[in-house]
This record gives structure tokens, C-alpha cells and sequence, in this order.
């Protein structure tokens, strides 16, 4: 989780749990017997409408879009930028190592493509397909989340209507209605606070975060399938920066010291242009 989205979840739990100390004793607020009563049969709902297996799923990814950070566009910019370089200068075999070592794995997915020497339409389809099931099994997690979201409020008028029935039983009884009342309002509130907040905000942050890294990998898939049809990096550039922010759209993405030093490129380095100039006229430098 990010710095200010943490700092930000302690003030406003701070103000949120303040509120109930400013009318009353906090521990008014707690009962065992509703949380169980709502925690419990939410687990068990969820227990009979999913398999073990899918919520184990769910579990990884909402830890995992909480502990692990994404690359920004403008560094996929960059790392794809490097790519088209180094494919022109050493040939596209060279990205074979550069496959092995990316943490990205629709990247390495992509570079895998490039070294089998598939086709640019195959690259697409074969991008496009798992970029699609990607979406599917994010929108599958999600529809848990909110599904286990709607269970909460249901059983938390479970646990009300539990704790009515002896209140209304020994309603001659002060003290039978002093341990019943508690169980009935608490319930409720316990089916509020859990659905709204955990599970709505685990579903929208992963909804969230899945349509981020959708943008990462169409911005990937468009750099590979350039890369593949020998793009110069410069038109790749502009080509690419359209997905980014103006305020993203840095004027240097990639130094030009830092390609020097890499792939050894000398300032006068020249290729000769046969198409509108003389065979003996020196051309601009294009990497």
C-alpha cells in the first residue's frame, strides 16, 4: 500500500472510531456474540456459493494489489523505448535475455513472441487473447468480493432478529432485555461496517488496479508489435507518449547518454539514406 493511501486509512479510522467515543464507552460497541453471529455466516455463505480453491484466489490477488507496486507508464515507455533500441542495434535475438530477466510477465510474454519470430498479426491476437482473460479472472474476483459484501447486511439482521425474539420473550425481564438489546443493534451495525469497509473497498481498488495495468499492457503490446516492425524508437516514442498524461509526457524519456553508454553509439555515427539522398552524402544518425 502506497504511503498516503495508508496515512490516509489511519486518519480517517481515527475520526471514525473518535465518533463512537464521543457519545459513549467504545466497548459498548463490541459484542462477540454479532460478530460471530455476522462474520460467521458470511464465511459460511461464501463457503457454500464458491469453491475453496476461488477464494484462496481472491485472497492472493487483493493481497497482492495492496503489497506490490506497478510500474508507471512512463517507465513501460522507457523500458520498451531501450527494447526498440537495442533490437535495431543488435537484432531482435538480443531481447531473448531481456525476456528472461523482466519481472513483467505480460512482457516477457510479449518479448517471447518477438524472439519465436511470430507474425505481427499472431503477436496481436495471441496479446489481445490474454489480455482478455486477464480482465475475466479480475472480474471474477471481484464479483466474490461484492457478492460477500452483499451477505454481510443479511446477517446482521440475522443476529438482530436473534437477539429480539428473547428480548420479546422476557419483556417482563429487565435484565434479559439488557443482554439481548446489545446482541440485536450491534448485529447490524456489524453488517454494515464489514461489506463497507473491507469488501466494497477490496472490489474497488482491485477494479481499480486491474484497469491500470490494462492500460501497462496495451501500451506493451503496441511497443512490441513496433519493435517487431522495425519502428525508429523516436516515431515509437511519440507513438507511445499519446498514452501517457500531458504531465507524464516528459520531453527526454530515455537520455541520450544513457543509449551512448549502453550500446556503445558514437556521436558521429552515420547511416547512409538511399532513398533522397546521394550514395555519398552522410544521413542523419537513427538508431
Amino acid at each position: 500500500m502506497k504511503r498516503q493511501n495508508l496515512i490516509g486509512l489511519l486518519l480517517c479510522s481515527l475520526l471514525f472510531f473518535g465518533g463512537f467515543l464521543i457519545k459513549g464507552n467504545l466497548s459498548l460497541y463490541f459484542n462477540i456474540a454479532s460478530l460471530m453471529i455476522v462474520a460467521g455466516g458470511s464465511a459460511i455463505a461464501a463457503l457454500l456459493s464458491f469453491q475453496l480453491e476461488r477464494l484462496r484466489i481472491v485472497l492472493r490477488v487483493v493481497r497482492a494489489s495492496y503489497r506490490s507496486r506497478l510500474k508507471s507508464e512512463a517507465e513501460i515507455v522507457d523500458i520498451l523505448i531501450n527494447l526498440a533500441i537495442k533490437s535495431r542495434m543488435e537484432g531482435i535475438l538480443s531481447l531473448q535475455q531481456d525476456e528472461n530477466e523482466t519481472s513483467i510477465h505480460f512482457l516477457r510474454r510479449g518479448l517471447g513472441c518477438l524472439v519465436d519470430n511470430y507474425e505481427p498479426q499472431q503477436i496481436r491476437d495471441i496479446l489481445n487473447t490474454e489480455m482478455y482473460f486477464f480482465k475475466l479472472r479480475r472480474e471474477d474476483s471481484e464479483r466474490v468480493l461484492r457478492t460477500i459484501a452483499d451477505f454481510c447486511p443479511a446477517f446482521g439482521i440475522v443476529g438482530s432478529v436473534a437477539g429480539l425474539i428473547p428480548m420479546l420473550a422476557g419483556i417482563d425481564d429487565t435484565g434479559i432485555i439488557l443482554k439481548t438489546v446489545p446482541l440485536a443493534l450491534t448485529s447490524i451495525l456489524y453488517g454494515l461496517i464489514l461489506p463497507n469497509f473491507f469488501f466494497i473497498p477490496f472490489a474497488a481498488n482491485l477494479r481499480e488496479r486491474t484497469n491500470q495495468e490494462l492500460l501497462l499492457q496495451k501500451i506493451i503490446m503496441e511497443g512490441i508489435i513496433a519493435i517487431e516492425s522495425e519502428l525508429n524508437p523516436t516515431v515509437l516514442r511519440t507513438k507511445l507518449l499519446s498514452f501517457l498524461t500531458p504531465s507524464d509526457r516528459k520531453a527526454d524519456l530515455v537520455p541520450l547518454s544513457r543509449i551512448q553508454e549502453r550500446f556503445h553509439i558514437r556521436l558521429d555515427a552515420t547511416e547512409p539514406d538511399d532513398r533522397d539522398e546521394p550514395q555519398d552524402r552522410p544521413g542523419p544518425a537513427v538508431f
